[in-house]
């Protein structure tokens, strides 16, 4: 609704408001330097942006005061005086305290300013405007929240973008900052379905990981869910409460890197095991990358096939004392411990202590059912490649 027009100060006193607009400036900044501690410490910089915005708004006072049914065209005459940046730097309820300390210094003094006779009708201009300012400036704070929204969304897509196709620039650490994320904070990348029916997948997974104090960007890459966490110490966890909002299927988490420059490698390993996990239907959910090894590799996953043949087939091959043999005849026995040790004329303690030694390389055991599978397809690949593995 707009305000009543108020009946205008005279010529006089509107020219005299307009002689000392630079002089009450300098005592509304002065007094904002005793009454509000954050604008002490703002930078030299942005202190002189508020000056030049507390001279543009007098400016705008005596024009709007010429023109009352006019409201201050908040933008263009006051914040056009400062750069675009002090709306970033400077929250609303900032503004806010700005404005009511300019009124009060303004109404403080409305008697050296207003010729006789003038003085109520300028103090009741001067509230109406700072009213009026108000109004203004929630609209143009929501106007750049709207807008700052969207071009958030579009850079976060942008980025993800960029993340999936295994992007590795200096400018995804840019782009990060611009969207509050700090340069090396430990990394995952999550993926799985998206949620059936969601209005907005995104929606879910950020309360989830904001809950949980952890950073986080979300995309929609295809079908699938992509979503990126960092800057916590426990991002497992974060991950185990985010795969609750993804939609039914398999969730695949990548290994944790350190900063956004390595976040693809963590993605092209999220994405593998996603392409994999229906080779195992009864992985756990969410399911780590490197826990898909075997069958990534199967799939044709280049990069879990180097980690078999580099994490477990080369460790066994460079153990020696008969630890990859007794691997080898532990899993050709189904597991059965007197059986290989008879194989290959040890003791079963030697078998025992051999395998302990493998589990120590590899961090798999030979008789646990999901540790022997992958012991086999690592053993196999090396096979396979032997004329470009340690068995060369």
């Amino acid at each position: 609704m707009r305000s009543r027009v108020i009946d205008r100060p005279s010529a006089a006193t509107l020219r005299r408001l307009e002689r000392s607009s630079g002089a009450l400036a300098t005592q509304a900044v002065a007094r904002m330097d005793d009454e509000l501690s954050w604008f002490r410490a703002m930078p030299a910089d942005q202190r002189s942006w508020v000056t030049l915005v507390a001279q543009a708004g007098l400016a705008s006072l005596v024009e709007w005061c010429r023109d009352p049914g006019r409201p201050p065209r908040l933008t263009g005459e006051v914040f056009g005086a400062a750069p675009r940046e002090l709306v970033r730097v400077v929250a609303l309820k900032q503004t806010v305290d700005l404005i009511k300390v300019t009124v009060e210094t303004l109404e403080d003094h409305v008697s050296s300013v207003a010729e006789p006779g003038d003085e109520e009708m300028l103090r009741l201009a001067v509230l109406q405007f700072s009213r009026e300012v108000a109004f203004a400036t929630a609209h143009v704070y929501a106007s750049f929240a709207e807008s700052r929204g969207a071009w958030d969304a579009r850079l976060e897509a942008l980025l993800v973008d960029a993340l999936v196709r295994g992007e590795r620039s200096e400018e995804l650490a840019g782009r990060a900052a611009a969207l509050g994320w700090s340069a090396m904070s430990p990394v995952t990348v999550v993926v799985g379905p998206t949620p059936d029916g969601a209005a907005d997948p995104h929606a879910a997974v950020r309360r989830a990981a904001r809950a949980l104090r952890s950073e986080v960007l979300v995309g929609v890459h295809a079908d699938q869910l992509v979503v990126v966490l960092g800057g916590h110490e426990d991002l497992p966890s974060v991950v185990t409460r985010v795969a609750e909002e993804f939609g039914p299927g398999p969730v695949v988490s990548g290994p944790v890197v350190e900063g956004l420059g390595r976040a693809g490698e963590s993605a092209a390993a999220a994405l593998a095991g996603l392409r994999a996990a229906r080779a195992w239907p009864e992985a756990p959910r969410p399911v780590t990358a490197g826990a898909l090894l075997p069958e990534r590799a199967l799939d044709g996953d280049p990069l879990a096939r180097a980690a078999l043949r580099d994490e477990v087939a080369g460790p066994l091959h460079a153990a020696g004392s008969g630890v990859l043999e007794t691997v080898r005849a532990v899993l050709g026995s189904g597991g059965n411990l007197e059986a290989s040790a008879r194989a290959i004329f040890v003791h079963p303690n030697t078998v025992r202590y051999r395998l302990k030694r493998a589990a120590e390389l590899t961090g798999l055991s030979a008789t646990d059912p999901r540790g022997g599978w992958t012991l086999q397809v690592a053993l196999a690949l090396a096979h396979l490649d032997r004329e470009r593995s340690l068995w060369d």
